[in-house]
C-alpha cells in the first residue's frame, strides 16, 4: 500500500508549525479510536486510509523543523528547502516520484508580507513575496496534485488581504488575491475527481512571527496597531475543520467572515477609504 502523508510547506513557524501539531493531534485520536473498536471486536470506525503514516515538513530552518520530532506522535521527514528557489521543486518533485505516497493533505503555509509604501520595500522582498506567496504554492500544488486521490485536502494559506487592495501592504495582498482566485478555481476544476481545495483567509494573527516580519522595513508606521487580532491556535482548528467540511473558503474569524462579506458589496475605492482610517487607530 502506498504511504498516507501530509505535506505541509512553512512548518518552521507560525501557522505551518501549528497545522502540524494539530494534525497530529487529530491523527492520534483517530488512531485510538480505530485501536478501540478493534479491541471490540467491532467494525473499524475509523478509516485506515484517514490515518497519516507521516508527515512531510518543508522550510528553510532544518533545526526548527527537527525540533517538531519530539512534539508529536506522527513519523516525520524533514526537507530543508527555500521555496523562493525553482531548484528547490526539484527536490520535491524526485522524492515524490521515488516514494509515489498517497497525498491525504497539501497545506501550503509558507509565505510572508512587508509593510511599507513602495520605496521603503526593496525589489529583493517584492520578489520574494511574488515567488513564496504565488510562484510556490503554486508549483508545490502543481507538483503534488498527481499524488493526491478521492477525499484529499488541499489548503492554501490566502489571507483576508486578499479581498480588497490594500496601499502599503500591496504587493502582499495583491499575492494573496492572486492565491484566493488561483484556489477558488482550481477546486471546481478538481471536484469530479473528489480532492477538496480550501482557501483559508485568516485576520492577523498575533501570536506567530508574521507581524514583526511585515514590519521589519525602513519605515513600518503605516499601521500603527492590529486590534482585534486572531490566535494560531484558532485559525488552525478552524481551519481544519473547514476543510473537512469541504468549504470553498475558511474565513476562520469574526473579523474576516464579516471583511469577506464587506468586499463584495461595498466599492474598493470605499473599502480602502476605511483602510485608511483604521490603519490609523
Amino acid at each position: 500500500m502506498k504511504k498516507k502523508i501530509a505535506i505541509i510547506t512553512g512548518a518552521s513557524s507560525g501557522l505551518g508549525r501549528e497545522f502540524v501539531r494539530q494534525l497530529d493531534k487529530k491523527m492520534e485520536m483517530r488512531r485510538e479510536k480505530r485501536a478501540g473498536t478493534k479491541n471490540r471486536n467491532e467494525n473499524p470506525i475509523v478509516n485506515s486510509n484517514d490515518i497519516l503514516d507521516e508527515m512531510w515538513v518543508v522550510a528553510r530552518r532544518e533545526e526548527r523543523l527537527a525540533e517538531l520530532r519530539s512534539q508529536i506522535r506522527t513519523a516525520l521527514r524533514v526537507i530543508p528547502l527555500d521555496l523562493t528557489q525553482k531548484q528547490s521543486f526539484q527536490t520535491i518533485r524526485a522524492l515524490l516520484e521515488t516514494e509515489q505516497p498517497d497525498v491525504r493533505y497539501l497545506i501550503n503555509a509558507a509565505g510572508f508580507g512587508k509593510i511599507g509604501s513602495w520605496k521603503d520595500i526593496s525589489i529583493e522582498d517584492c520578489d520574494d513575496m511574488i515567488d513564496l506567496n504565488c510562484r510556490a504554492a503554486v508549483d508545490m500544488t502543481q507538483l503534488v496534485l498527481p499524488c493526491m486521490s478521492r477525499g484529499a485536502n488541499v489548503l492554501e494559506l490566502c489571507s483576508t488581504a486578499g479581498f480588497q487592495p490594500f496601499p502599503y501592504l500591496n504587493i502582499y495582498s495583491a499575492s494573496k488575491a492572486f492565491l484566493y482566485r488561483y484556489s477558488r478555481a482550481l477546486r471546481v476544476e478538481l471536484l469530479g475527481e473528489g480532492i477538496h481545495v480550501t482557501a483559508v483567509c485568516p485576520y492577523w494573527v498575533k501570536d506567530t512571527e508574521f507581524i514583526g516580519t511585515a514590519q521589519n522595513t525602513e519605515k513600518s508606521t503605516y499601521i500603527r496597531h492590529f486590534p482585534l487580532a486572531s490566535r494560531k491556535k484558532n485559525v488552525v482548528r478552524h481551519a481544519l475543520m473547514d476543510a473537512e467540511l469541504g468549504l470553498p473558503v475558511s474565513t476562520p474569524g469574526l473579523v474576516c467572515a464579516v471583511h469577506r462579506i464587506a468586499a463584495k458589496f461595498i466599492p474598493g475605492e470605499v473599502m480602502m477609504g476605511i483602510w485608511a482610517f483604521l490603519r490609523r487607530i
